[in-house]
């Protein structure tokens, strides 16, 4: 599907690296998201923060008619990332060999514009030029982001059990992306 601009012309999404001044856009998307979707499940004590976790490579934004309406981000593998071990120990390589793709969400407005995609593929092709192979952690309940990582070819290497605080334990699918 393509968006309508105010002109009237049909208008593609476009993604591009984010840069500090989108910070505030993406939490007032990320905002909408948590309230239409409840992701990301434990709303964060500081949302600019962990927009960018430290290990960070690059994060992306979706603009569509000019508004940013998306977001995805790059990282090295961290604490509590299970996905780049399970695909390491199949692969038979280092986790350093990998590439944690995160923090991704669309704008329920921007939604059928296929945003998503988009930026999946931004995200994939920066963690190939690195070298490195892309894998991502999901709540198991998030069904919709599932079924995207599934059309886009992702491999689900396992649904795991993480324990998220001392009250908290979450489902977790993991993915790996296809071999390139």
């Amino acid at each position: 599907m393509k968006s309508e601009s105010v002109s009237g012309a049909d208008v593609p999404p476009i993604a591009r690296r984010r840069d500090d001044r989108d910070v505030s856009d993406c939490v007032r998307v990320l905002t909408e998201v948590h309230e239409h979707d409840g992701y990301p499940v434990n709303w964060p004590a500081h949302a600019e923060a962990w927009l960018t976790p430290p290990p960070r490579i690059a994060s992306w934004v979706a603009e569509l008619d000019g508004r940013v309406a998306g977001h995805i981000g790059l990282s090295r593998s961290d604490v509590g990332d299970a996905a780049p071990g399970l695909w390491s120990a199949r692969a038979g390589v280092s986790i350093d060999a990998t590439a944690v793709i995160n923090r991704l969400f669309v704008a329920p407005w921007a939604r059928g514009h296929g945003i998503g995609a988009l930026l999946m593929a931004r995200a994939v092709t920066e963690a190939h030029d690195r070298g490195l192979h892309p894998v991502l952690d999901v709540v198991a309940s998030d069904t919709a982001a599932a079924a995207l990582y599934e059309r886009l070819g992702w491999q689900l290497l396992a649904t795991i059990e993480q324990k998220w605080t001392p009250e908290q334990k979450v489902a977790v699918r993991c993915y790996a992306a296809a071999m390139a």
